[in-house]
């Protein structure tokens, strides 16, 4: 039967709708037709476009918005991490245990246990020990990474696969924790983590396949059509998660917007080059413009992360007794070759995704840019910086001034065991008030854009939005937090966690449509698809979310607590809440 011209496929009525157009209007109704917005305004407006064969959702005064967009995550990595040892739901070293025997009972046939998603905080001074793994899987290697992916945790079989002993010097970019007297303890920090990581047989182009799946299955029950896949190629996590996409975009099975950050080796250098650009041409010969795969992007990761003291800080941490500890993280980039590195990606026509979370990565992120444009002046490709941890205030105004996105995960800005007992001991109180300064960055004029980097922490965007408003965890009745998978790279972020409700720096809140704005129209521009996404405009791809309340309506406080009832790409139902 040919199509109703005459008539939407699709219209919701009852709104309210936030556009998140460029006036930040509101509406109450929306019509969609051939997978495209057709009309936005009032009920009175769409009414004349309700057919017989109109399919008609009314809102009932939930809220209807432009589908969020994550801007730094790792779908296809957490999705295989679904249907492995998955730690991230459980919280204790018992658990834990628990958890790897089972699965290695379950699974007899596997020749290496992994997975991952177990926490720092479960664990004194973040470090577990082989030990508790040699216990319950004494005879096959053992291998998990912790929530946030810059640390390992090995068994002793898999340290002697390894060759790992006391006499294994620390690699340049990672540290192998050792006991007293310098045997391994089976924590493996940063690129410590290869020596084992190398001996496991990557995964299948099917167990990636279906990895990405399941993973774009669960960004699409949070609202999520669109994203910014941060690590794309060879060199990282359980194999190349390319051909993954590379398949899904073929076949018509990737519903999602996508666009591949190519994983930077930083053992190498320019010599990446025409890899990368084969690669972005063959995306583009296979693409239709939707952009549902491209790869216009470089992922370089500068340093690690705070909680284990390889982020790269302009100061030392402090130690335990609060003096200087003399070491001030790592710089996985050689900084005087960044510049050059990155001007030649700029002029080749790439975005750069830098990984900066400590203020020196932050400054020499910014200063690569900034020696981009000098050389090259401004060619649009949209720089944008995730984790921005700890931003020296000197910085702030530099993300406006040369155009570079503030990338935010907004749900590691609160109070949490990991933040309370990791983090701001060893940053000392001056340095712990420059912790995620979104407040100041939106302030500056700068950019937004954001994301989850799940697995690393839930990819739920209402509650990433919730600590963005109010910088504390979301406090839910029996006093945990729903749906959440971690907090600050890995740490929890619950309700009864930490400090509770206490306010992790209070001028750094952003308001509701500041943080709504940068899950959809800030990663869209990141994406470069803000002329076709990101808003709810006439003409623009009918990429929608539906809320299972207004949360512009309710206390700040209860925002962590909606839920997503309906995910629509391109005007097609791909999640709807049982």
């Amino acid at each position: 039967m040919p199509r109703d011209t005459h008539h939407a496929d699709l219209v919701f009525t009852g709104g309210p709708v936030y556009t998140v157009d460029p006036a930040r209007s509101w509406a109450t109704a929306v019509a969609v037709s051939g997978g495209r917005i057709t009309a936005v305004g009032d009920d009175h407006d769409v009414r004349p476009l309700i057919g017989p064969r109109t399919e008609v959702v009314d809102l009932a005064r939930k809220l209807l918005l432009p589908g969020f967009q994550d801007a730094h995550v790792h779908p296809v990595l957490a999705g295989t991490t679904l249907r492995s040892c998955d730690l991230h739901q459980l919280e204790t070293a018992a658990e834990y245990a628990a958890a790897v025997a089972g699965y290695a009972a379950a699974n007899p046939d596997r020749a290496w246990i992994t997975g991952g998603g177990w926490s720092m905080e479960a664990f004194p001074g973040g470090t577990p020990h082989r030990d508790l793994l040699d216990a319950v899987c004494p005879d096959r290697p053992v291998a998990l990474p912790n929530r946030d992916g810059h640390g390992l945790w090995a068994n002793s079989r898999a340290l002697e696969i390894a060759g790992i002993t006391a006499g294994t010097p620390d690699p340049a970019d990672g540290r192998i924790e050792r006991d007293p007297d310098g045997t391994p303890t089976g924590m493996l920090q940063e690129g410590a983590a290869e020596l084992v990581t190398r001996h496991i047989p990557a995964a299948t182009a099917q167990e990636l396949y279906q990895g990405l799946l399941a993973g774009q299955a669960f960004l699409h029950s949070h609202g999520i059509t669109g994203w910014q896949d941060a690590a794309v190629g060879p060199a990282f996590g359980p194999g190349d998660v390319y051909g993954a996409y590379l398949a899904a975009a073929k076949d018509g099975s990737l519903t999602a917007r996508v666009r591949g950050a190519q994983w930077w080796d930083r053992e190498g250098g320019l010599e990446q080059l025409p890899f990368f650009l084969e690669r972005r041409a063959e995306c583009a010969a296979v693409g239709d413009g939707s952009g549902r795969f491209s790869t216009g992007s470089v992922k370089m990761m500068l340093d690690g992360v705070a909680e284990n003291h390889t982020a790269a800080m302009l100061e030392p941490y402090l130690d335990g007794c609060g003096c200087s500890s003399g070491a001030s993280g790592m710089d996985f980039i050689d900084p005087e070759k960044l510049g050059g590195y990155v001007s030649e990606l700029d002029a080749a026509g790439f975005q750069v995704h830098f990984h900066a979370l400590g203020d020196r990565a932050v400054r020499n992120a910014l200063d690569a840019v900034e020696e981009a444009l000098r050389r090259n002046g401004q060619r649009g490709n949209r720089h944008h910086l995730a984790h921005l941890q700890v931003v020296h205030p000197e910085d702030v105004p530099r993300f406006r001034a040369l155009g570079a996105t503030a990338n935010m995960q907004p749900l590691w800005a609160c109070h949490e065991p990991q933040m309370d007992e990791l983090t701001i001991p060893f940053l000392g109180e001056r340095r712990s008030g420059w912790q995620y300064p979104f407040g100041s960055l939106a302030r500056s004029g700068a950019m937004l854009a954001a994301g989850s980097d799940w697995s690393v922490s839930t990819p739920d965007v209402m509650l990433g939005v919730h600590v963005a408003v109010n910088r504390s965890a979301p406090q839910f009745e029996g006093g945990s937090e729903s749906g959440s998978e971690g907090g600050s790279e890995g740490g929890s972020a619950g309700g009864d966690g930490g400090s509770g409700g206490e306010v992790l720096g209070a001028e750094e809140r952003l308001d509701l449509g500041t943080a709504l704005a940068a899950y959809t129209a800030g990663t869209a521009r990141v994406n470069h698809l803000d002329a076709v996404t990101g808003s709810v405009q006439v003409g623009k791809y009918a990429d929608l979310v539906v809320l299972d309340r207004d949360p512009f309506a309710g206390p700040a406080e209860a925002i962590g607590a909606t839920r997503v009832l309906r995910t629509y790409v391109d005007g097609a139902l791909v999640h709807a809440a049982q």
